[in-house]
């Protein structure tokens, strides 16, 4: 398997544990939901109908944006360029989201940064540890697979 494939492969591995995650939680789980905030266990609570749709919308999204950039890889999907042009952005932003909220995250929980309104012990841990690390492996491997895996242009002399 190629190094571009291999990557794709982590990618969409990172993207499936994403969406299991929220699968799990549309259809009523609990373990691990405090780690994304007590509004989401509140939500999960109040409004279970309307968070399990939602969670089921956002769990069948993030496993389609993990798998379209497999099927892509193996060249089984039409549209080559379409679907790398989004994934592409996906990756970029996954890189963006996930950097960013890990970094400030564990800023927080280091006590480098006091937010005024204080906040959520358990919620800090999974976004600092677990879904923002999570989420940067994820475009992280995606966005490079698909920088190895570009088709170079020939040169014209």
């Amino acid at each position: 398997m190629s190094f571009s494939r291999s990557l794709a492969w982590l990618a969409c591995i990172a993207g499936i544990v994403h969406a299991g995650f929220s699968l799990y939680w549309a259809l009523g789980g609990r373990w691990l939901v405090a780690t994304v905030g007590q509004w989401a266990v509140q939500l999960s609570v109040e409004a279970p109908l309307e968070a399990g749709l939602v969670l089921g919308l956002v769990g069948i999204g993030k496993l389609l944006a993990a798998t379209i950039p497999v099927v892509v890889a193996y060249d089984r999907m039409p549209w080559r360029r379409f679907w790398r042009a989004v994934s592409w952005a996906g990756g970029l932003l996954l890189v963006s989201y996930g950097g960013v909220n890990t970094v400030v995250s564990s800023a927080v929980l280091g006590g480098l940064i006091h937010p005024s309104g204080g906040y959520d012990l358990n919620a800090m841990i999974g976004h600092a540890w677990l879904w923002d690390p999570l989420f940067l492996l994820w475009g992280t491997a995606l966005v490079i697979s698909l920088w190895t895996s570009r088709r170079s242009s020939p040169v014209i002399a």
